[in-house]
């Protein structure tokens, strides 16, 4: 009997595969209560709802934290892994400490620590509201995760082109800021932009310190709907909203790692 070659051989085996994926899917479809899942997941009505009683405003909310918290995270992050990089001992211990410590823990937590922290501290307000409280629980922990990434992108930089810039007189400070992190970002756009994807689904904890109908997230809005009409469409609407603001800036960071992967 002839053998098959590799690729023939690969061909068969993606067939086959192809094969059972159709076969599991018409399977599915002849098994489910297709009825059903358009009362439970798809009501005409409660779509209509969700779409005119504030939709917009939780959309709006979802971006504004995502944004502030980003923004932060990206600042604090850049501070960080400066000083993870630094040759004086305490500021590499600080940053270590820093990034361990708020990696190791749940984002839900920090939130809910800064949700209660003017119980702690009688008088406290943070500045902006819910929203710098958001902006600060999310910011934090998202610093944690940057500074680590902007860490690897500085170290990326061929330190040949720092030493010619020390050797022309620049001062180190100088030499950071205008050769070192300027081309550092641009290598560690791509995972960045995963950070900030990554923020925005995290920003769909905010509920748990207590948000007001004009400050809902796209989850409590949900999840409130959800709850009074004892139906799952309003969940259905917001995590599509998710996907709205997620998917294009996937998109985004595969064709910089595409761009990236041609120059090299």
């Amino acid at each position: 009997m002839r053998r098959l070659s590799p690729r023939k051989r690969a061909q068969r085996i993606r067939w086959v595969q192809y094969a059972v994926l159709v076969a599991a899917v018409v399977i599915l479809i002849a098994v489910a209560d297709l009825r059903q899942i358009q009362k439970v997941f798809f009501r005409g009505d409660l779509i209509v709802d969700t779409l005119t009683q504030g939709l917009g405003r939780a959309l709006f909310n979802t971006v504004i934290y995502a944004l502030g918290a980003f923004v932060l995270g990206l600042v604090l992050g850049t501070i960080l892994a400066l000083m993870r990089l630094s040759s004086v001992g305490p500021y590499r211990w600080i940053a270590t400490v820093y990034i361990e410590f708020f990696r190791g823990l749940p984002t839900i937590i920090v939130l809910l620590a800064f949700g209660l922290l003017p119980l702690a501290f009688p008088g406290l307000e943070i500045p902006f509201g819910i929203y710098g409280t958001v902006w600060s629980a999310l910011g934090i922990v998202a610093a944690a995760y940057m500074a680590e990434t902007i860490r690897a992108g500085i170290q990326a930089v061929p330190k040949g082109q720092v030493e010619a810039a020390r050797s022309l007189g620049m001062p180190a400070g100088a030499a950071t800021r205008k050769i070192v992190l300027p081309q550092a970002f641009r290598i560690v756009t791509p995972p960045l932009t995963n950070e900030l994807i990554l923020v925005v689904k995290d920003s769909s904890l905010a509920y748990i310190i207590g948000l007001s109908a004009t400050s809902f997230d796209l989850t409590k809005y949900g999840r409130d709907l959800a709850n009074t009409n004892a139906n799952l469409t309003p969940l259905v609407i917001a995590g599509l909203c998710y996907l709205i603001i997620t998917l294009p800036l996937t998109f985004v960071v595969r064709r910089m790692e595409a761009k990236s992967a041609r120059a090299r």
